[in-house]
């Protein structure tokens, strides 16, 4: 924890909302026996054009697996929002509830707000007033947004390094952020490891207490806390949520029991839905809940946020000695191509399927936590060609049904927003995957990791040459995607940090691209 964001805290306690909850103010801190219960931050996110959700969690520090049993088992909190930074115009206030069968977290759904603008929200309880949060609604449906500013991110180990890339995100101050998946890591790594640069101090994560503690370790930093005070966000999760390299109901690990894993998958469910600010979501046809969903922002942006993870089809070419982990697969396993297997599950092939052939929008907007272009590898001499399992080229049929979607639906300027794969990238999509002379009906970005270990670099560079449709591909540093979105044109910005090793790490911007309205071609600018 960074000892100055609690200060900052403790400053602004009893400035403002006294009236709100005065009990509360005068004798909560003293019934819990806590200096500030807000050491989490707060947050907003899935905003629709009449409100947003807005999150904090009560912690008691030191964090530890399943501190929360410490604190009371109800805990009273109130919420405002306001017009101004300063709260002079408070226009919605409330009160809620903080419960330990949730860890402790709060989420609040607003609505009755007026499309299309910033508002202020802050949260009061325990004799403390919170940090101030901005949030936004997004553009009544029907009108013309001039621009649409976006960072996304993704992969953020805590033990590889600082989030200094947040700060940098944070401080662009975005419309909107995107995390892509590994919202945190499941795993700790081993003591002595090269480049571990502060460890989780606990096992790995299998039940609910281990997640709920990485998603408060992660809170507690003070850059991630600055941008998710700065901006509403959209999240979904890849498989560090879970397990690193699992797939729908099928652990990595060979001989697991499937009800454990199961039980394990539904704890880190949880612990990511209390965690981030997302609005209660349907439960699916598998009785967990359905996290892909979509957004608009006016007419300008149509932004489906999909699930790569819960229906995917077990992962291919499960054989000794790999089993369900990722790794590099020869081109004539039956896997690859098979059209029984799926990667977004068929049920959410269907949904996205309409949602595009409904789309009027002027962009569309496919955000995703994996790799969709495909990296075929030479194989030495003249051995088979091998592809990676983990991500789209492991589910080569169902990739060939989303190219085919995007090309037939007509959808108007579809881009992929992808993450997961540590490195940037910035590629062509082709209704024919490797084939550079049929359709070109998208274009991906790919954003690096804020902090995790990237591939080689040289030996993807080395294999670039067979596959022309990756444009760019660079490795070498981590950080993220700034994007600018105008009716006219896409500008799109990799960002890339100087160190992920030190918490002041500088910002430099590594490549620029631009599409224009009506060309999937990119454009280095």
């Amino acid at each position: 924890m960074n000892a100055s964001s609690i200060g900052r805290r403790q400053a602004l306690r009893l400035l403002a909302g006294v009236a709100a909850a005065p009990w509360l103010l005068r004798h909560g801190r003293a019934l819990a026996g806590l200096d500030t219960p807000f050491t989490l931050g707060v947050a907003s996110g899935d905003p629709a054009p009449d409100g947003f959700v807005i999150w904090t969690r009560l912690a008691r520090l030191p964090l530890y697996p399943g501190n929360e049993l410490s604190l009371p088992e109800r805990i009273p909190l109130s919420w405002e929002v306001a017009t101004d930074q300063a709260f002079r115009r408070v226009v919605q206030r409330g009160q809620t509830t903080a419960l330990r069968l949730r860890g402790h977290a709060v989420h609040v759904e607003l609505h009755g707000l007026q499309p299309g603008r910033e508002y202020w929200y802050r949260f009061i309880g325990l004799g403390e007033i919170s940090q101030t949060g901005r949030g936004l609604t997004l553009p009544a449906p029907g009108t013309a947004p001039k621009s649409l500013h976006l960072a996304v991110a993704s992969c953020a180990h805590w033990e590889r390094g600082y989030f200094s890339a947040y700060r940098h995100m944070a401080e662009e101050r975005p419309d909107l952020t995107l995390f892509l998946g590994d919202y945190i890591y499941e795993y700790s790594l081993p003591a002595g490891t090269p480049d571990l640069v502060r460890p989780y101090g606990a096992p790995e994560a299998t039940d609910l207490a281990g997640y709920r503690y990485r998603y408060a370790l992660h809170h507690s930093d003070a850059d991630l806390q600055a941008l998710h005070a700065a901006a509403p966000c959209l999240a979904t999760w890849d498989d560090h949520e879970v397990q690193d390299d699992y797939s729908g109901a099928t652990s990595k690990l060979p001989g697991v029991d499937p009800a454990a894993f199961h039980r394990r998958r539904a704890a880190a469910y949880q612990a990511f839905l209390e965690n981030l600010p997302v609005r209660r979501l349907p439960i699916g046809t598998n009785g967990l809940p359905q996290i892909y969903r979509q957004f608009r922002y006016g007419d300008l942006a149509s932004l489906p946020l999909l699930d790569g993870r819960q229906y995917r089809s077990r992962q291919p070419c499960y054989a000794a000695p790999d089993y369900g982990k990722g790794h590099l697969a020869k081109a004539s396993c039956p896997d690859l191509a098979d059209p029984q297997r799926t990667l977004l599950g068929f049920q959410q092939e269907q949904w996205l399927d309409r949602q595009l052939r409904q789309s009027t929008a002027r962009w569309n907007l496919l955000a995703q936590d994996l790799l969709v272009a495909p990296l075929r590898i030479p194989g030495p001499g003249h051995a088979e060609d091998r592809y990676w399992t983990d991500n789209w080229d492991g589910f080569q049929a169902g990739r060939s049904r989303l190219l085919k979607t995007l090309h037939e639906s007509r959808a108007a300027n579809p881009v992929i927003l992808s993450g997961d794969y540590h490195s940037f990238w910035a590629n062509h999509l082709h209704l024919e995957p490797e084939n550079p002379d049929s359709p070109l009906v998208a274009t991906e970005f790919v954003g690096t990791s804020i902090t995790s270990n990237g591939p080689s670099y040289q030996a993807v560079q080395a294999v670039l040459p067979d596959n022309p449709q990756i444009r760019f591909y660079d490795s070498r540093s981590r950080g993220y995607l700034s994007l600018h979105l105008q009716p006219g044109e896409l500008q799109v910005r990799m960002q890339a940090i100087s160190d992920r090793a030190d918490p002041n790490a500088r910002l430099s911007t590594l490549k620029r691209f631009t599409l224009e309205n009506g060309s999937a071609t990119l454009h280095e600018t």
